[in-house]
């Protein structure tokens, strides 16, 4: 028997709504989760709602989001029972009937295998929801390799780039810069030089700075080729944007025999990007203070979307859901 869930389902194209839905019941080796809180994705949002999003299964109506924290209330059979009233993230769901659960994060219920959560170990709950992105940012910079010594430039100062700045410090960099257009995020950047670039220009700002390794977090080709003649030979170009296209100047890249990486998401399992970047944040590693900006209950779903989409000053917004109901029915 389905379980009733209220849940935010985008029906048709610049539409978000809050539905009822029905939820498949925990099978063996299944968790039910009480959702509390969970984020909008201002990249993945945005292009669902556009009706652009390159995905096989983007089809309307969709359950959006995979960026959701709550207390597990029932645990399957096979499942480990010392999930039960554990706080966890999970990153979405595909346990909906009769509405598409394409990423499925933003519901009131969310029934999951038991491997695909992740307890947060003492992390508040609500911080919780930035452990996706937070993960995106480390899988980056691991694949950048960032080793001591590097020099570091971030171009855009939304979550995602503030995070990597961050964690590119972590790994070791001698030096980050970072960059962007609007004030109030680079107000709340950390790194050795923050540049405003309506204010000033790269090339001046950073003369000769050799950069090792150029993360381009602003999903702009026009920034990312802004920036390319700063990177020094055999640098690196990772790619932790949103792109329609790719699309850059081949002789810079050339010229200097660049490397260009690109990083997907993050990866799984008990010892992926998820539970080590929840580590880091847990053991006062890497400071996540500042980022979450805005606060937004359910029934207000409608402005916390534009809240995200549309206010630069938001980097990462908080829905609060109702907790009053905890037995799953």
């Amino acid at each position: 028997m389905a379980l009733k869930s209220q849940a935010v389902v985008i029906p048709r194209r610049h539409v978000v709504e809050l539905q009822t839905v029905h939820v498949a019941e925990p099978k063996a080796s299944d968790v039910l989760v009480h959702t509390a809180y969970t984020s909008i994705s201002a990249g993945t949002e945005r292009m669902l709602l556009d009706g652009r999003m390159p995905h096989p299964a983007l089809l309307f109506p969709v359950v959006p989001g995979y960026e959701t924290v709550g207390k597990v209330v029932k645990v399957g059979t096979q499942a480990p029972q010392h999930l039960l009233d554990q706080w966890v993230y999970v990153g979405g769901a595909r346990c909906f009937k009769g509405v598409n659960p394409a990423w499925g994060g933003q519901s009131e219920y969310i029934c999951t295998e038991s491997g695909r959560v992740v307890p947060l170990n003492g992390i508040d709950p609500d911080t919780g929801v930035i452990l996706a992105l937070a993960a995106t940012a480390l899988h980056g910079v691991n694949l950048a390799k960032i080793r001591r010594g590097d020099r570091v430039l971030v171009l855009g100062q939304g979550i995602v780039g503030q995070l990597a700045a961050r964690l590119a410090r972590l790994a070791g960099a001698e030096f980050v810069a970072v960059a962007d257009r609007v004030a109030v995020r680079l107000a709340a950047s950390q790194a050795d030089q923050v540049i405003d670039v309506t204010k000033e220009s790269l090339d001046e700002v950073l003369v000769e700075s050799n950069i090792n390794v150029l993360i381009e977090a602003t999903g702009s080709m026009n920034a990312l080729t802004g920036a390319l003649p700063l990177l020094a030979n055999r640098g690196r170009i990772l790619l932790l944007g949103y792109y329609d296209h790719i699309d850059i100047p081949y002789a810079p890249v050339f010229m200097r025999e660049a490397k260009i990486l690109i990083a997907r998401e993050w990866s799984f399992g008990a010892d992926g990007d998820l539970p080590r970047v929840r580590d880091l944040i847990a053991n006062n590693e890497l400071d996540v203070c500042g980022l979450l900006t805005h606060r937004v209950p359910l029934d207000r779903i409608q402005a916390a979307y534009r809240l995200a989409l549309e206010d630069p000053s938001c980097l990462k917004l908080i829905v609060e859901w109702p907790q009053e109901k905890t037995n799953g029915r």
